[in-house]
């Protein structure tokens, strides 16, 4: 049986990644990272892993793959994603009344703010 251990994104600053991952969802370092690699993991309790892999690979428009953040205030947590360096996208491929709010990471890493509120 497998299972998935850690999620790994490309950035262009490990470091800078890392303190934005850490005030977006509050993961800190399992151990010292350096400019090549880190691995992030919830503060406390079981969670997937967040790795920072440096690329110099250029970022995709339409990312075959992404992160969904779930949440219960999604306007509140959009705004604060943005003051910390996340930047909305001009998404043009939102279906009618979406859910989802396309938002991307200080490196150009692409993700969903699910809005998981009650209806």
């Amino acid at each position: 049986m497998l299972t998935i251990g850690t999620i790994v994104l490309g950035v262009n600053d490990v470091a800078a990644a890392t303190n934005f991952w850490h005030g977006a969802i509050g993961y800190v370092p399992r151990e010292p990272g350096d400019d090549t690699w880190v691995t992030l993991v919830p503060a406390s309790g079981p969670g997937a892993a967040l790795s920072l892999q440096f690329s110099e690979t250029p970022v995709q428009d339409h990312p075959r793959i992404h992160l969904d953040l779930y949440a219960d205030d999604q306007g509140a947590e959009v705004d604060r994603l943005v003051s910390l360096g996340a930047k909305r996208v001009d998404w043009d491929m939102y279906p009618e009344d979406p859910d989802f709010v396309v938002l991307e990471d200080p490196d150009g890493n692409r993700f969903c703010v699910i809005d998981k509120s009650p209806r």
